[in-house]
């Protein structure tokens, strides 16, 4: 545990001096970025594929992929990091119609704040969310049913019980402590010793909601108070 801090504590005195408005914002490629590594097929699948995240998550999930495997537990990231672009396209997807949410065509909604709130139950505005930080991954799949049983609640068994060795936490948990923000996402992982120290830089330089902005339905992040209750809405930090 004194390793775990005293790395928090390096990690922490070099990001604060390095990480501007527009990295916490997603406003960059990882492809073009040195912090960032590339995904392959060893660690990943789907759209995760030759994706990206931070060296330090990279190294860390490694790790405990490889300590998972011994025990059975079979790991792969299926979603990592997403940039504002990538976000953005899954967003207005969303915002537009081309791709449902929990069933609906949400154009046929004209209360812009309802509909945003809907998207809002699992997928974060461009330029909010935790994977735009190369922190956060999704692991194996994106339903919680799947980790009810089986295969699945192996594995999220696993997670809870070490994860957390290896740096990780589920930001996402169920909301009975009160919790706002996102439904829990029992597949969203975060590298606590970077994640926490973005999710104080962002809390410290994003004070002004026109940063959130360039994105259809972009002025409900106000009406949503999506800062207090979004991106600081996690249980773990």
């Amino acid at each position: 545990m004194r390793i775990f801090f005293f790395i928090l504590f390096l990690i922490g005195d070099f990001t604060q001096a390095t990480i501007d408005k527009n990295y916490l914002l997603g406003h960059f490629d990882p492809a073009k970025d040195l912090r960032f590594v590339q995904l392959t097929s060893t660690y990943a699948q789907g759209s995760a594929l030759n994706g990206f995240l931070r060296k330090e998550t990279f190294e860390a999930f490694q790790k405990m992929s490889e300590a998972a495997k011994k025990d059975g537990i079979n790991l792969f990231i299926i979603s990592a990091t997403r940039n504002f672009d990538s976000q953005k396209k899954i967003w207005e997807n969303k915002w537009n119609g081309k791709t449902k949410v929990e069933g609906k065509d949400l154009t046929i909604i004209s209360d812009l704040k309802a509909r945003a709130r809907l998207i809002l139950l699992y997928s974060s505005m461009p330029g909010t969310s935790r994977h735009h930080w190369g922190t956060d991954m999704d692991l194996n799949s994106l339903d919680n049913n799947y980790f009810l049983k089986g295969d699945g609640l192996k594995i999220y068994q696993w997670l809870l019980t070490h994860a957390s060795e290896y740096g990780f936490c589920q930001p996402y948990s169920p909301k009975d402590n009160g919790r706002k923000g996102y439904e829990e996402e029992k597949w969203h992982w975060s590298y606590l010793p970077l994640s926490k120290l973005f999710l104080d830089e962002y809390k410290n330089k994003i004070t002004s909601y026109s940063d959130i902005a360039g994105f259809e339905g972009s002025e409900q992040a106000l009406l949503l108070n999506i800062i207090t209750d979004y991106v600081d809405g996690v249980a773990c930090r």
